[in-house]
């Protein structure tokens, strides 16, 4: 199996939120898992323009890294987000790749997937971005198994048992891969979810083609 780190801070080796993504990254490779890291600050994402044309086709008009970012993160099992807090928020390219994926959404193409999120904030605010992240893995159709946010602003020793924390979370995201860890009320958010876009997409067979295409070949309409 594999699990993707995606992080989204612009401090680089440096950065106080890849030490956790890492400790995710370094739990679940202790379960046995293949791991790979993503920088998006590395990366190019253009900013979507509501064009609709994923919605026809599956295909995006814009030419960035946006396609192979979410084909790697298509070919893993688990994901995991990392952000520091702007604003109670993303940075830009976290927030940009998000924006990209309505047509992900729609279909809810990260279903059967598991997910997970960390933040590093200075003084507040890591539970809401970490609350975000992990929303926005659920609304792709992807189960989270929990977070982890720390502020070390005022305690730096923090950020220590953080990443004890992150590590656990890592290996508790593996066993959720293998099914050891279930998620029945999540699950039945999610089959709900699928019913209303389904139904969405029905309704807008003519210009959602390729989302309709989707949902039949996935068994899925009704």
């Amino acid at each position: 199996m594999k699990v993707i780190g995606v992080n989204a801070s612009p401090k680089g080796k440096d950065s106080n939120t890849l030490k956790l993504v890492n400790a995710v990254l370094e739990g679940a490779k202790e379960e046995g898992a293949e791991t790979e890291y993503i920088d998006l600050y590395t990366l190019r994402i253009e900013y979507c323009t509501a064009c609709g044309t994923c919605y026809a086709t599956g295909e995006c008009t814009l030419l960035d890294d946006f396609s192979d970012i979410f084909d790697r993160m298509m070919n893993a099992e688990g994901i995991v987000l990392g952000a520091p807090n702007y604003i109670d928020s993303v940075p830009a390219p976290m927030k940009a790749l998000f924006d990209r994926m309505a047509d992900a959404i729609h279909c809810q193409m990260l279903t059967g997937k598991f997910g997970c999120s960390v933040c590093t904030a200075g003084g507040s605010g890591e539970s809401e971005v970490v609350g975000y992240m992990n929303k926005v893995l659920s609304t792709l159709g992807a189960n989270v198994v929990g977070s982890v946010g720390v502020a070390i602003g005022r305690d730096p020793t923090a950020l220590g048992k953080a990443e004890e924390g992150a590590r656990i979370l890592g290996k508790s995201l593996v066993r959720s891969i293998r099914g050891e860890l279930v998620y029945p009320d999540q699950d039945e958010v999610h089959r709900q979810k699928r019913e209303y876009f389904c139904q969405l997409v029905k309704y807008n067979k003519d210009r959602f083609a390729h989302e309709y295409e989707w949902y039949v070949q996935m068994g899925w309409m009704k």
